[in-house]
């Protein structure tokens, strides 16, 4: 599954947790309502009647749309990504139907209210991500998408997450990488510097391959800065972006639309 995937399961976790139903609407054969199904939720193919809810909340850009045309009761729209919103009628009637929009960050948030979309009805919410078991930092130099296909799994013995990318709402995979306490070279784009401060829980690089490489250099040749940096990216997460705080986040959302409906 995906970040954003990831996301949509623990908060269904703490949902649950914090007495709260939910029903998902993922298609039969997706790797999330399988694992939801496995985990006990109630998981639904989505179609165009939706089960009786005080709201809805939709996660991706093809829920949008149905929830838009179909859903009477409170919308809430998750945006995640960071591409501008298209300029056609059509995409400006699919985004003043939402009651209010959850956004990953502030960098999204902004690319909303570019688009129009007043900052009275965004809230900015942040990923969280488990704390996972400390990386042993004796293995190789994790690069993203191009060499890791089970991430918790391959952090523990990494040495040193590398996150290059075009664009990113906020960046769920560097996040865990510093909660396995990985020193983290990241993308100075979108919404990784709401989560990297260069120099002191991580580093923020251009995006050329020379300039990844300098940064990797100088952690590969000061071990006492990895370790700094690493140490401080753990202690990040616990304070920001731990999956407690994102439920909670999100359930404030709910509890404000619905209080105003």
């Amino acid at each position: 599954m995906g970040g954003g995937q990831w996301q949509v399961l623990r908060l269904l976790r703490g949902l649950r947790e914090r007495g709260v139903e939910s029903v998902l609407l993922s298609p039969a054969k997706s790797p999330l309502s399988g694992q939801a199904a496995r985990e006990g939720f109630a998981v639904q193919p989505p179609g165009w009647r939706f089960p009786a809810a005080d709201l809805v909340h939709a996660h991706d850009a093809r829920g949008h749309t149905m929830a838009a045309v179909i859903s009477r009761i409170p919308l809430i729209v998750a945006r995640r990504v960071a591409f501008p919103l298209k300029r056609s009628r059509l995409s400006q009637w699919k985004y003043e139907r939402p009651t209010h929009f959850i956004a990953v960050s502030r960098f999204v948030a902004d690319v909303l209210m570019k688009a129009g979309v007043p900052e009275s009805k965004i809230d900015v919410v942040h990923d969280g991500v488990p704390l996972l078991p400390l990386s042993s930092r004796t293995g190789a130099v994790i690069e993203i998408v191009k060499n890791a296909s089970n991430l918790e799994r391959d952090l523990l013995n990494a040495r040193v997450l590398l996150y290059r990318t075009e664009a990113e709402g906020l960046g769920s995979a560097a996040l865990l990488g510093m909660s396995a306490g990985i020193p983290v070279i990241a993308s100075r784009i979108g919404g990784l510097p709401e989560v990297i401060e260069h120099g002191f829980n991580g580093l923020l690089s251009g995006n050329s391959q020379d300039e990844f490489a300098a940064c990797l250099k100088l952690l590969e040749q000061d071990a006492a800065e990895a370790a700094r940096l690493a140490v401080n990216a753990r202690r990040t997460i616990e304070e920001r972006f731990t999956v407690e705080r994102m439920v909670e986040d999100t359930l404030a959302v709910y509890r404000r639309v619905l209080n105003a409906a």
